[in-house]
């Protein structure tokens, strides 16, 4: 790029003046069972309407706008607008309950809410009345006044097609008072508040600025400089998270790419199919699910089927591995490894459209036996670290140089700790040009200083003070360490259980290695302050059905637990195999089969699909309790 852009909305017209022509596609969704285009030009033209209006109802710089919808072209649309005229996004997960929505709501003081489908209007408009700031609802459908017929709301409604049309109407009146308003935003300004909750506590709303976001993409970009104009993004993950935002709108942003939104998550391999995306962002739950179903299609048939798919997964290790040590193939590797391909792993390639050049995964940690399978298969898979509060990557995995297990190089232009959790010593300090390929160290609490971290917590300066210190490091709560120069995560501190006899475990990393069996969906690890290890386990229904025969009256009875002597037998053969692979004291050694998995619905998660501790053992105490009085199950 020649002249740089330093905020959100002047991205935007970046790329039309230096990349593409006003008629170029730039966004791409489903509609009618057909994939349609939106140009560059529709969307500066759809949000310079939507801007005309928010500034003739009032809405000025600083003002929280809402968005609780799913991704969609109507969010960059409202997005765009807003940003342009110095508003501040407030996006608000459409998972959340009513209380805390309403929270937020408040706490933000949101004027206008952009609403997604009629189940989420029916939300708001139960608590709208609570929140006097809120000015307008804004529903994407046009038939939303049959849902408010019988609500008498203080806030006005109106479609966003009627937004549209009536920001059109005074856009002349308008255009010069957006154009300067755009020009006059800040790299320091607040682009965005993202609330997050983490596993405890009342959500906090973490303060980006355009600089931390602009200077993020710009940063992660010269890290794995292979995205270019040419490239579609597949969105499926929500725009609401730090993640979506940055890793593939703002990066297409920047880029000049292309964004296909996926139609929900069902349809999602359907989409892939469709669209060929060149890269997908996503979490390490989606490829864990890809990595089982080609696992067991795979092998489930046994016979000379499952020798050649077995013999293809070796060569494939045996060639990635070569690969990574510099060195070239042979001839005969080379050989087998172009059969490989064909007999294998091109139609599981297929499945992705073809075209992948790689999955970015990020939001928890990759399992290294799944991180393997996709370089076995020739499919690249990128990990990246960080938290809402460093917008979000502070590092990934360079395009060149992968090693599984870590989270990949420091990005530029930023610091990275590792500090003593009990001295607070700092063991290290690491930057993108300290990296060396060799040098490791410790494990201690990861910190972050610079570009990255957030302006702080909207309306809580306490808590910005418990986590920004005064040297002006983010204190993450991560624990971690470097390994062979790449930041390698070990689990969150809170996450720690110290066992009766003082042992620290992390359950992440034993959690992952129990997941490895495709018979385990989901795993909760207990222990603190405990004799030993134990769990809950929730197995994949699917698995169950097909080894079971189980029908669904099965899974809708009202019991939280299973209790099933076969079942369980058919799980603890998993389990015991793969505790050989731990310390002793780190070993399962009694569980309990949780019959639906934890959702976020049910308060269990956050909605980055992290597990709420301490809300999760207060749940499940009793029958946790009683596990523990039954003793030690095979010891």
């Amino acid at each position: 790029m020649n002249s740089r852009p330093d905020t959100v909305p002047k991205l935007l017209r970046h790329i039309v003046s230096t990349m593409h022509p006003l008629d170029a596609p730039f966004l791409m969704h489903k509609k009618d069972e057909q994939w349609v285009d939106i140009t560059y030009g529709e969307t500066i033209d759809t949000a310079d309407a939507i801007s005309s209006y928010l500034l003739d109802i009032g809405i000025k710089k600083g003002d929280r706008i809402g968005f609780i919808l799913e991704n969609s072209p109507e969010y960059i649309f409202y997005d765009q607008a807003l940003q342009q005229i110095g508003g501040v996004n407030v996006s608000i997960y459409p998972t959340l309950t009513e209380n805390e929505i309403e929270y937020i709501l408040n706490d933000a003081q949101v004027r206008t809410l952009l609403v997604g489908n009629p189940f989420l209007l029916k939300k708001i408009l139960k608590i709208a009345n609570n929140c006097p700031e809120l000015i307008r609802i804004i529903p994407i459908f046009e038939d939303y006044q049959k849902h408010i017929q019988s609500s008498y709301v203080n806030a006005g409604t109106i479609s966003l097609a009627s937004v549209i049309s009536e920001g059109e109407r005074c856009l002349p009146e308008h255009r010069k008072a957006i154009e300067s308003a755009r020009e006059s935003i800040l790299p320091t300004d607040l682009s965005s508040l993202i609330y997050t909750s983490g596993t405890t506590g009342i959500p906090k709303g973490v303060m980006l600025t355009h600089q931390n976001f602009i200077e993020n993409v710009r940063a992660s970009l010269e890290q794995i400089p292979v995205v270019d104009k040419r490239d579609i993004f597949l969105s499926f993950l929500p725009l609401s998270h730090v993640f979506e935002r940055t890793a593939t709108y703002h990066v297409c942003l920047w880029g000049g790419c292309k964004i296909a939104f996926a139609q929900s998550l069902d349809l999602l391999a359907k989409n892939m199919a469709e669209v060929r995306p060149t890269i997908m962002n996503c979490v390490p739950r989606l490829l864990e699910r890809i990595h089982d179903k080609a696992i067991k299609t795979g092998t489930q048939d046994g016979g000379a089927k499952a020798k050649i798919f077995l013999w293809a997964l070796d060569v494939g290790k045996k060639y990635r591995e070569v690969a990574e040590s510099g060195q070239k193939p042979g001839l005969l590797l080379s050989a087998q490894k172009t059969l490989a391909d064909k007999l294998v792993f091109n139609k599981i390639k297929a499945k992705t459209g073809g075209r992948l050049k790689f999955f970015d995964s990020g939001g928890a940690a990759l399992p290294k036996n799944v991180g393997e399978f996709f370089g076995n298969l020739g499919i690249k898979v990128l990990e990246g670290y960080g938290l809402t509060e460093t917008s979000p990557i502070v590092a990934i995995t360079e395009h060149h140089r992968q090693i599984f297990g870590t989270v990949g190089r420091v990005i530029p232009r930023i610091e990275i700790a590792i500090q003593d959790v009990e001295s607070k010593e700092l063991l290290t300090v690491q930057t993108h040009n300290s990296f060396n390929e060799k040098f490791e160290c410790e494990e201690g609490e990861i910190l972050v200083r610079g570009h990255c971290v957030m302006k702080g917590y909207w309306n809580k300066p306490e808590e910005t003070e418990q986590v920004i210190d005064q040297d002006g490091w983010f204190h993450t709560g991560d624990i971690g360490r470097f390994y062979r120069g790449n930041l390698k995560i070990t689990d969150r501190i809170k996450n720690m259980l110290v066992n009766a006899y003082g042992k620290n475990i992390y359950p992440t990393p034993v959690e992952n290695t129990y997941l490895k069996s495709p018979k385990i969906e989901q795993i909760f690890l207990i222990g603190d302050k405990r004799e030993f290890i134990t769990a809950i386990i929730v197995p994949p229904k699917e698995t169950l059905q097909e080894v079971f025969g189980l029908r669904e009256e099965f899974f809708a009875r009202p019991e939280i637990f299973i209790d099933d002597r076969e079942i369980r037998e058919w799980l603890t053969a998993d389990i015991q195999r793969l505790s050989n692979e731990l310390a002793k004291f780190e070993r399962i050694k009694n569980f309990i089969i949780k019959r639906k998995p934890f959702s976020i619905e049910d308060g269990e998660l956050t909605p980055s699909m992290k597990a709420k501790r301490k809300i999760i053992e207060k749940k499940y105490s009793e029958p946790v309790d009683k596990m523990y009085l039954s003793g030690d199950d095979w010891n």
